[in-house]
C-alpha cells in the first residue's frame, strides 16, 4: 500500500464501530460509509488522502501486526493474541475510552480451594494423576493463555480453543476452567464461575494503533502525523517511532 495515502481500519460493526465513529466525530473527523453495512471501504470528510476499510476488530490487529494497514482502531487484548510479540509490532497511540474489559482466568464456584494462581498450580500438578488426562482451559486466548500460565509456572494443561461461548465450556464438561474477556463479571457469575484473585490476565480496551510494518513513505508520516494533530491529546512525532 506504500503508494497509496493513508489506510485506517475501523470496526465494522456493533458498538466498536459505533463508538469509534463517535471519537473521530467529535474530532472533527466524521467517517463517511456511503455503501452501509455491507461496505468495506468508507472515507473521511476534508480528508481526501485517508482511505477508510472497515474490518472485524480481530482482523484489525492482524492487519496492523502484518503492515497491510497504517492505522486502526481495535482492542489492545487483540493486539497482544494475535501473534507472539505482536506488540511490539505497533505503537498504541491513544487509548479511546471504550471497549473496556479484562482478561482473566476464571474457575468453578465449587472449586473452594482455588482462590489464586499458586492454587491452580498445584492443582494441574497433580490433576492428571487424579483423572487420568491433563486439567483443560478453554479460552479464545491462547497466546495470551500460555504466555500468563507460563509466567505462573504452569504447564501440565490442555487449551481447548473455544469458537462460541466460552464460559459454557466448565458446565457442559468440555473445559474444567476457563480464561475470557468480562466487563461486568455478569456473564461469569451467571455460570457459576468466578475470577481468581490474581488471575487478571490483562486490562484492554480500544485503542488507536499504529503499524510498525507497514509502508511507510514521507508522504504518509506527514499525512499520519497531520490526521493525529486533530485527534488531540497526542504527542506529536509518532512518525518518528516507525
Amino acid at each position: 500500500m506504500s503508494d497509496e495515502g493513508l489506510v485506517l481500519a475501523v470496526p465494522s460493526k456493533g458498538r466498536l464501530e459505533e463508538e469509534t465513529r463517535r471519537v473521530f466525530g467529535e474530532s472533527r473527523l466524521p467517517i463517511a460509509r456511503p455503501g452501509g453495512a455491507r461496505s468495506y471501504v468508507g472515507s473521511i470528510k476534508n480528508q481526501p488522502g485517508v482511505s477508510v476499510r472497515f474490518y472485524p476488530a480481530a482482523e484489525i490487529a492482524r492487519e496492523l501486526i502484518m503492515g497491510a494497514i497504517d492505522i486502526g482502531v481495535t482492542g489492545s487484548d487483540l493486539v497482544h493474541e494475535a501473534a507472539e510479540g505482536g506488540g511490539d509490532k505497533v505503537v498504541f497511540v491513544k487509548p479511546l475510552n471504550f471497549g473496556q474489559a479484562d482478561v482473566v482466568v476464571a474457575v468453578p464456584d465449587a472449586w473452594i480451594d482455588v482462590t489464586q494462581m499458586v492454587d491452580l498450580a498445584d492443582v494441574a500438578s497433580d490433576f492428571r494423576l487424579r483423572h487420568g488426562r491433563w486439567l483443560r482451559v478453554a479460552t479464545k486466548y491462547v497466546h495470551l493463555t500460555r504466555k500468563f500460565f507460563a509466567d505462573w509456572g504452569i504447564a501440565e494443561y490442555r487449551i481447548v480453543e473455544s469458537a462460541g461461548a466460552t464460559e459454557a465450556a466448565p458446565a457442559s464438561g468440555a473445559a474444567d476452567l476457563i480464561v475470557d474477556i468480562t466487563s461486568s463479571g455478569e456473564t461469569l457469575n451467571a455460570n457459576a464461575l468466578r475470577v481468581l484473585e490474581d488471575g487478571l490476565v490483562m486490562k484492554s480496551e480500544a485503542n488507536l494503533i499504529v503499524s510498525k510494518t507497514a509502508a511507510w513513505t514521507p508522504l504518509k508520516k506527514a499525512q499520519l502525523e497531520a490526521l493525529l494533530s486533530i485527534m488531540g491529546d497526542i504527542a506529536p512525532g509518532t512518525s518518528t517511532l516507525l
